[in-house]
């Protein structure tokens, strides 16, 4: 096996702390040739001798610019981590959510092997592309952004050029700027049109778009940025969303919920996050009904009515004191 250059130190590349998941020992001649007879791609060289040393994971080198924007920024695009080669996990070549699934799933366009994942949870991902060299050449490698109609990016003109491209985050740290644009979402972005509807058949609570603005405020102060993980802010805005769209549309089972989820606030144009993490939804999918709060009603599933009151209770918290109602010095 050819070995990839000894310039680059690919133990320092590596963030072996939260590659544990995805790095898997080094794939034998056999799987390789089984895996390029599944994908119908000759890997490149370069690229198999790259994960020989180490299979799969999240690099501390997770940029790499581009000449024009991408979803994720204008001038380069981020990468989350490189997929193992092999078939036995989740986030391998040949796994349930390798390469071919992208591809027969997902809709992304047959051009290669898709080898990158990146931090929008399957919506932007690296590729190698085969199309100009043929199945047997050495591809080219290129993002696909699928928030883009896939709209295809070349990155590098092979895998070691692309490997060599890749620099640190901190080489476009942008965090106090997105921090100030972030609060101006938040206060002032419009609603998504389906989260403006719901809110327009909510009489329960009249100011409640006010009050989902000031949960989300209170998140970027604490945060630094407008995301929703698996704190209990965003289990707020998670208990928020679900009764609005309850309130308006049958919810049968959860995964019909999360394929309308990401339309409120995740992927809104205005006020949203720009992606989300489908397993902190269902692992608070999963808590409410486990604690009682959600469940199976006539109409689907839906918050208990002593839920909504303790909903109704926190929110009062984000209204602002009413200064007739303050104490005269």
């Amino acid at each position: 096996m050819s070995d990839f250059p000894h310039d680059i130190d690919l133990d320092a590349f590596w963030d072996h702390a939260s590659s544990r998941k995805i790095n898997q020992p080094p794939a034998s001649a056999a799987m390789i040739a089984e895996l390029q007879a599944l994908l119908g791609y000759r890997l490149p060289p370069s690229y198999v001798a790259f994960m020989h040393r180490y299979n799969g994971g999240c690099p501390h080198l997770c940029c790499c610019p581009t000449e024009q924007g991408t979803s994720w920024a204008e001038d380069h695009c981020a990468i989350d981590s490189f997929l193992s080669i092999g078939r036995d996990t989740r986030y391998s070549l040949g796994g349930s959510l390798g390469s071919r699934f992208m591809i027969e799933e997902w809709g992304y366009p047959d051009l290669g092997v898709y080898i990158c994942n990146c931090p929008s949870a399957g919506h932007d991902m690296v590729a190698l592309d085969y199309r100009e060299c043929g199945p047997e050449g050495e591809p080219r490698v290129v993002h696909v952004d699928q928030e883009g109609d896939y709209e295809v990016t070349v990155l590098a003109p092979n895998f070691e050029a692309f490997v060599r491209a890749l620099v640190s985050p901190e080489v476009y740290d942008t965090s106090e700027q997105d921090y100030l644009d972030d609060l101006d979402t938040v206060a002032g972005a419009p609603f998504s049109p389906l989260l403006e509807e719901l809110l327009e058949h909510f009489p329960d609570v009249p100011d409640l778009g006010s009050l989902i603005r000031q949960v989300a405020l209170r998140i970027v102060h604490d945060k630094r940025c407008f995301a929703l993980h698996a704190d209990p802010l965003s289990h707020l805005l998670y208990d928020l969303q679900f009764w609005l769209y309850q309130n308006r549309y049958p919810v049968p089972s959860q995964e019909a919920y999360l394929e309308v989820y990401q339309d409120m606030i995740a992927f809104a144009k205005g006020f949203g996050t720009g992606g989300y993490a489908p397993d902190f939804i269902r692992d608070w999918f999963r808590a409410r009904l486990a604690d009682g709060h959600l469940r199976q009603a006539a109409g689907g599933l839906a918050l208990t009515p002593a839920y909504r009151a303790q909903l109704l209770e926190q929110l009062s918290g984000f209204r602002p004191a009413d200064p007739q109602t303050q104490e005269q010095p």
